[in-house]
């Protein structure tokens, strides 16, 4: 492998001035990106105490059930030491991991915590959350694979129409060992193809809920490098976040108050906001078991509402439930990351770019609650250049670069508009005109009885001067096929469905491709967190 940075700009605006550190954006944060932030925010740790022996036992207990190593024992137990901090990310629990940005995202995050924790000379473990509490089905029941010269969507099921959260979503393994045989099947038979296989129905035999089939596939892949996980729905996790739940109601106008300012603030640079949010917001989530209902606080009968009126509660009766049954309550995107501040002595949070620019929202409510937002580093962002792509590449004369930013329609018109036949179109399509024109005239002087019958007439000869024209344009599709599978390849795989190959490929089309020391080799390239797009060549 080899490793090479490039410059591709955020996917959007917000992101892209805060990578480059420039102004107004990184002033809605409280760290800026210099040498230096990691000792300040260790610095900023150490002021803080947080309650360790309570969440290693938590992660312990809830990893129990997956795969092990050495390298996680130790984490645990590091852990555990008042000097150590923790790098962090998290991610939605996609089937087979979900898009190549969730993979991404963990390697950035072992990264980071190994490369700091050489350079502090204190322990980093690097911990990963998963999602659980989302209810978002149909963001993660598939992924896509290359089908007939296209990429095709494979679901595994439509799902539950109602807002379950991920974590009480179980499978049924039959049909979930068809759907990765199915998959598979796509991605082609290699040498490595039955042991993936076997190893996936073994995390499926060990798992009953989709988040404990993504969390044992991630702990097997990363197991070696000590990561960390936890599912944010887990039940004894609720039990330690009781008294942070309890914050969050007794200052939930506060909160709503400070992000609703933040907003404006940043909306007078126009930036528009990305954290949907009402003055009521409580920023939480009641949730009965099969259904996850946002919570707005009601001023007129003084209590806690669900957003539609489906519940209604006192303070009291909130506070009560919250002391007898925390698992009825998930944060939201505002609160997630206030919960996380509470919880772990983050050294640094690793972000995508939609996380950037909800972070940014965040700044004032955390300032209200007494402290400071960690270090917001931006995730490695990485696409995979294959012999066959990069061969490909060579051949069309165009840079990795330029595919990965733009995509190649303006090349394959252009390259279109030098092979069709300009005389056959130009003569079918003077044909029509005249066609049209002619029958316009017999229209004006025909009798009524006559006009469906000279109308019928026409469509069927330009329906057949379409269907010639189409004849003549597959003829030449055929005739220049190889250039234009060239440019069509290249495209799908850098640039599929006008977007980063990071959101729609994933992983297991290179380790089934490359085997199972493909992550190994990923784990071995030297990164930096410059802001720059990683161009990996296989």
């Amino acid at each position: 492998m080899e490793l090479e940075n490039i410059m591709i700009p955020a996917t959007n605006r917000f992101a892209s001035l805060y990578i480059e550190q420039k102004q107004p954006v990184k002033d809605f944060f409280h760290y800026d990106l210099t040498s230096t932030v990691f000792e300040k925010r260790l610095e900023d740790l150490h002021k803080r105490e947080f309650a360790r022996e309570e969440l290693v036992s938590c992660i312990k207990q809830y990893m129990e059930r997956f795969p092990s190593s050495e390298e996680i024992k130790q984490s645990l137990n590091k852990l555990k030491q008042e000097d150590s901090t923790v790098v962090i990310g998290g991610q939605q629990a996609g089937l087979l991991t979900g898009p190549l940005y969730t993979i991404h995202k963990i390697i950035s995050i072992i990264h980071l915590a190994r490369e700091q924790e050489e350079k502090l000379k204190k322990p980093v473990i690097p911990i990963f959350w998963v999602a659980g509490e989302d209810h978002d089905y149909l963001e993660i029941n598939h992924i896509f694979v290359e089908s007939n010269r296209s990429l095709k969507k494979i679901s595994y099921a439509e799902g539950p129409v109602e807002k379950k959260m991920i974590s009480d979503i179980e499978f049924d393994k039959d049909h979930m060992r068809k759907w990765v045989k199915k998959v598979f099947e796509y991605l082609g038979e290699t040498s490595e193809t039955n042991r993936i296989i076997h190893s996936l129905e073994t995390a499926l035999e060990q798992s009953n809920s989709l988040v404990d089939f993504f969390t044992y596939i991630v702990i097997d892949m990363f197991k070696k490098y000590g990561l960390l996980v936890i599912d944010s729905a887990y039940e004894k996790l609720r039990e330690l976040e009781k008294p942070f739940f309890q914050k969050i109601i007794e200052n939930q106008q506060l909160i709503t108050d400070s992000v609703l300012l933040q907003q404006k603030q940043i909306n007078h640079h126009d930036f528009s906001n990305t954290i949907d949010l009402s003055q009521q917001a409580v920023n939480l989530f009641y949730y009965d078991g099969k259904e996850r209902i946002l919570l707005e606080f009601n001023s007129d009968k003084n209590g806690f509402i669900g957003k539609s009126g489906e519940v209604f509660f006192t303070k009291e009766e909130l506070l009560a439930l919250l002391e007898t049954k925390p698992t009825a309550f998930s944060n939201n995107v505002v609160t997630r990351p206030i919960m996380q501040e509470w919880l772990f002595p983050t050294l640094a949070f690793i972000a995508g770019p939609g996380e950037i620019a909800y972070w940014g929202e965040l700044k004032i409510a955390f300032e209200k609650l007494g402290f400071l937002m960690p270090p917001i580093v931006p995730r490695l962002n990485i696409s995979f250049v294959d012999r066959f792509i990069d061969s490909d590449l060579k051949d069309l004369n165009i840079s990795a670069e330029k595919v990965i930013r733009l995509g190649l329609e303006q090349e394959k018109h252009k390259y279109w508009d030098s092979i069709k036949d300009k005389n056959i179109e130009k003569l079918i399509n003077d044909t029509i005109v005249f066609l049209e024109s002619q029958y316009h005239q017999i229209l004006e002087i025909a009798d009524n009885g006559l006009l469906p019958i000279v109308e019928k007439n026409l469509s069927f000869h330009q329906n057949q001067l379409e269907f010639l024209q189409r004849k003549t344009d597959q003829m030449t599709q055929q005739k220049h096929d190889t250039m234009l599978e060239k440019m069509n390849r290249t495209e799908r795989f850098l640039r599929p469905n006008n977007a980063p190959q990071e959101r729609i490929w994933n992983i297991f089309y290179f380790v089934n491709k490359y085997g199972e020391d493909f992550i190994g080799q990923l784990m071995e390239l030297t990164y930096s967190f410059d802001g720059t797009h990683k161009l990996i060549r296989i």
